[in-house]
């Protein structure tokens, strides 16, 4: 799990964009929001759902550095702010299992 921290770690977006997923992730349910992301079904453990967050949000950012006409600012925020939130549970549960 350190090394997905890691990898959020150092990733590097657009000041905006990171803000508005930190706003963004205070009313963020799981429930509601990672099945629309991922598809509907069983919902994957927090570190599983980062890594597929990670990969949605690779092909988002390379659509927006591309200028490509199919890159969706809206999915793109809503990607980053399941990120941010997941990422806050895994680290609560890592601080709390030490």
């Amino acid at each position: 799990m350190r090394d997905i921290l890691s990898m959020l770690h150092a990733l590097q977006r657009p000041r905006l964009l990171m803000r508005a997923a930190r706003i963004g992730a205070e009313d963020y349910r799981r429930a509601t929001h990672l099945p629309r992301l991922l598809g509907y079904g069983v919902l994957p453990r927090h570190g599983a759902a980062l890594l597929k967050l990670m990969d949605l949000e690779a092909a988002l950012e390379t659509q927006r550095t591309d200028a490509d006409a199919g890159y969706s600012l809206m999915r793109h925020v809503d990607v980053m702010i399941a990120i941010v939130a997941e990422a806050r549970v895994l680290r609560a549960a890592q601080s709390a299992a030490r």
